[in-house]
Formats: structure tokens, sequence, C-alpha cells
């Protein structure tokens, strides 16, 4: 009896330890890494970089709409998709939330990437490793650097309007303080906040996001102010949805102008403004402006970083087949 009871125990105490070390195995095999689709599918980047090649030469704008999606995607519960997912009958998606609603774009881009990707390997690529990849691809089809992504995350199965609502997302109107917690949050460092934010050399905002500074703020050049107004009215529900170059000098051009502009008080939003502004981060403003080199190691740095956040990963979430509905 006691040495049944003893095998047992033994028995038990195996399949325990079998189970933990499955698990951890587990969970080494599910991490991402750059080689993730050499073999799944190896076609994967060149379709995705012909589609985003494509929908930048009919408008520069899009390559910034790309990597703003991805931005989005990551910092409302990790780099899933999630940002992609229309609404269902049984939740309401981010789509319409306050930080995206008339504002993101270029989802039907995303839908041409799939529908060749899927073409090439059905069933075997993520929308959120594809958003992944086109981020990549906008910014050095716009003359920024050029990395090797880290592949090998899974699609959200749903998401929540509040989670977006949340106030993950960074406010155009942030201060230079919570945009520092806002990123600390999601694992990033103030550096990576300056970095990150240097994509805003590329793309444009709408009137909406940006009339209070350039009617309110006194930290902002005077020509540069007024410039604006012509486009964007003071009262509000006139003009809204007219855009202006969130930098002026190279709205098509991935480089450091943006943090020139920045010293010059030439932010278009206030979330831009505050990094240079006497604040702490002054100093990382001024060392970008003048090195196109640190900008950009540091900016893929970041992207890397902010990629890792919370990927679903090994058997959690699914490979979606369209990205705009769970399977």
């Amino acid at each position: 009896m006691a040495s049944a009871m003893r095998f047992s125990f033994c028995s038990a105490l195996v399949l325990v330890m079998f189970t933990v070390l499955a698990g951890l195995t587990g969970r080494s095999c599910a991490q991402l890494s750059t080689n993730f689709y050499s073999a799944s599918c190896p076609k994967v980047l060149s379709t995705v970089k012909s589609v985003v090649q494509s929908a930048i030469s009919k408008e520069n704008r899009m390559g910034a709409s790309l990597l703003r999606l991805h931005f989005h995607d990551c910092f409302v519960n990790g780099c899933d998709g999630s940002v992609l997912l229309d609404d269902t009958s049984s939740f309401v998606g981010e789509k319409t939330a306050r930080p995206n609603i008339n504002s993101l774009r270029g989802f039907d881009v995303v839908d041409k990437i799939k529908t060749q990707v899927e073409k090439a390997c059905p069933g075997v690529v993520s929308c959120s490793d594809i958003l992944t990849i086109a981020a990549r691809d906008s910014v050095a089809i716009l003359g920024g650097p050029s990395w090797n992504v880290k592949l090998g995350r899974r699609d959200a199965k749903t998401t929540t309007l509040a989670a977006a609502n949340s106030g993950a997302i960074p406010s155009p109107a942030s201060s230079l303080s919570s945009l520092i917690t806002n990123f600390q949050n999601q694992g990033l460092s103030t550096r990576d906040l300056v970095a990150l934010s240097g994509a805003h050399t590329i793309g444009k905002a709408r009137c909406t996001v940006f009339r209070s500074r350039i009617y309110n703020e006194t930290n902002i050049d005077t020509s540069f102010a007024r410039t604006r107004q012509n486009s964007c009215p003071r009262t509000s529900g006139s003009g809204d949805n007219n855009l202006a170059p969130l930098d002026t000098q190279t709205p098509n051009g991935f480089d450091p102008k943006y943090f020139q502009n920045l010293i010059n008080k030439k932010g278009l939003l206030h979330s831009d403004q505050v990094l240079f502004n006497g604040g702490s981060t002054d100093s990382l403003v001024k060392t970008y402006s003048g090195s196109a080199q640190t900008f950009h190691s540091d900016f893929v740095k970041a992207m890397i970083k902010m990629g890792d956040i919370k990927p679903l990963t090994g058997s959690q979430g699914e490979i979606r087949k369209n990205c705009r509905k769970p399977n």
C-alpha cells in the first residue's frame, strides 16, 4: 500500500514537472523572432512592401497613417491587431473611440495587404504582424531607417471601445508629465517617448486638434500661428477637418526637421511643443535635431520595444482570415 502511494506521488510529481517544463517550453517557443515566417511564408516581407509602396506612391500621407495604426494598436491591450476590428453584435470596437474616430485611416490598405498575403500563404500571417511590417516599410520608404521586425504575433478575437477610450493613447493636448507617465505605463522610457514622437516628421493633423494651440498658446512662433490660422478658423465646427502638416519643412520625408521645428516654437500640437518647453526633454530634442543618425537609431530601438508590448503568441488569439473580423 505504502509502495503504491509512493509510486502515485512520484508519478504525480513527474506529471507536474512535465507540465511546468512544457509550459516553459511553450513560452520560449512563442517568443517573437525576426525569422518567424522564413519557412511558413518566405514571401511575406516582399508582399507587404509591394502593397505599401504602391499605396504611398499614390498618397505620401498613407505612410504616416500606417505607422499611426501600429502605434494605436500597440497602446491598447498590446500589439494584437485589435484596432482593425469592425464592430460586431457582441462588441463595439476601437474605431469609434475618441482618439480614433475620423482620424485613423489606412484600413483599406491593410485589407489589400492581407488579401495578397493570404494568396501567398493562407492562414499563416497575422494582421498584427502585417501592421508591424507595414509601419517599418512606411518609415523606410519615406527616407527613414529600416530594421529587422520581430514577428510571431497573433490576433485578438475581441476588443472594447472602453479600452481605446481609457486614456492609454496619448492626447494631442497632453502635458509632458502625462506623456511620460503614459509611455512608462507601456514599458517605454522618456527617451522612447521623444524618439517615437519624431514620427510626426511625417503626416498631417486636423484643425480640431491644433486649433487651441494656434489661437491660445504663447510658446508658438507668431508667423507660424498666423499661417495655420488661415486654414483653421477660430470657431469650432468651421474647418474642423482641414489638414495641416505636422512638419512644415519636409512633410513627406522622415528626418529630424520635426525636432528643429520644436526648437523654433513651430510644433503643431500642444503635445509636440511640450517636448521642448523648458522641461526634461529639451536636451533630447536638441540632440535629435542635430543628428539624424542618433534620431534614427533611437527611433528603431523604440519601435522594436513598442512592438513587444503584450503580444499574443503561441496558442493565444488566432490568425484572422479577414483583419476586420474574428474568424
